[in-house]
């Protein structure tokens, strides 16, 4: 039996005596909306949360190297069987150390709480608030996992559509605009684009590509700083540029920036909530266009990503 079958049924049975508790506490009136209503509660939606994710995360890597240990003899070398090997291990490594920050500190605030927090009106809120923050930065990883998935299984489907470009970048703006207030950073075009820039692509995940790209520069640059973008019109191609005047990347970062779960500072970046994928899923994303993406980067000068688009 496959890992991921046994551990399936294992989920199915959790998940059944998951919601088997949550009903029964929820029915018990005298403890209904007290304390240990919303202990138990927490720490029922925690372990689900956490079945929840192992289970995908098992399906995820034997789908992915299955089809190598899978394949025929003349196929299946042992060096195709070595690296598929070293794929799963590195893999399950860094989704393990991915997820083990947030699980950790859940379970944490959670025995808090349960050692007498919940009486304690100066930290109940505040460790519920740090719980639910280490529980949507679970689910970004998750759903980070689900798109590189579907990305490698073929089930990453365009939507092309012809639409202005330099509308869309405004609308990127404007989400971001609460970031990078918060560090003092303005961010601009470089210069007027009052006529519209059209380009044909899926304008959903180019948003995605803009919106990572543009994230990553505020969570980098310096306080006070200026992120620009600007665009080139090639003729069949549009060129799209986000600069920063961050921290910049070491040179011999630069080739290693979109593997999956590389970082340059890995402390400072999970401080900052990310999980290693952004860059790996926007590479896929322009890829997926038939398109190209560059960085260039001085250390303490800034950070350059260029990627183009079909002119439309």
């Amino acid at each position: 039996m496959k890992a991921a079958d046994l551990h399936t049924r294992w989920f199915v049975l959790l998940l059944l005596l998951w919601v088997a508790l949550a009903f029964a506490v929820h029915e018990f009136a005298p403890v209904r909306h007290s304390a240990l209503y919303y202990v138990v509660l927490g720490i029922s939606v925690s372990m689900g949360i956490i079945f929840l994710v192992r289970h995908f995360v098992v399906r995820f890597t034997e789908e992915k190297t299955d089809p190598v240990y899978n394949a025929p003899q003349s196929y299946t070398t042992s060096r195709k069987s070595n690296r598929a090997k070293k794929f799963r291990k590195d893999f399950l490594g860094n989704v393990a150390h991915e997820l083990k920050t947030p699980i950790f500190n859940i379970q944490g605030y959670i025995l808090t709480l349960l050692d007498g927090g919940m009486e304690d009106e100066s930290i109940n809120k505040l460790y519920l608030k740090r719980a639910e923050r280490s529980t949507n930065r679970m689910i970004n990883i998750v759903e980070d996992l689900d798109s590189i998935a579907r990305m490698d299984s073929g089930e990453f489907k365009l939507n092309p559509e012809p639409f202005n470009l330099v509308k869309t970048m405004e609308e990127v703006f404007e989400y971001q605009e609460m970031h990078a207030r918060k560090r003092g950073i303005k961010i601009s075009l470089d210069g007027n684009y009052s006529k519209p820039i059209r380009v044909r692509a899926d304008k959903k995940k180019i948003i995605e590509v803009i919106d990572n790209l543009i994230g990553n520069s505020i969570k980098y640059g310096k306080e006070g700083g200026r992120i620009s973008i600007g665009f080139t019109d090639t003729g069949d191609l549009i060129l799209v540029n986000i600069t920063d005047d961050g921290i910049g990347i070491d040179e011999q970062d630069l080739p290693r920036i979109f593997e999956r779960f590389y970082r340059v500072d890995k402390s400072r970046s999970r401080e900052s909530g990310g999980t290693g994928l952004g860059l790996s899923i926007v590479k896929h994303t322009i890829q997926a266009h038939n398109q190209t993406i560059t960085v260039k980067s001085r250390v303490d000068k800034g950070t350059t990503f260029i990627f183009s688009l079909e002119r439309a």
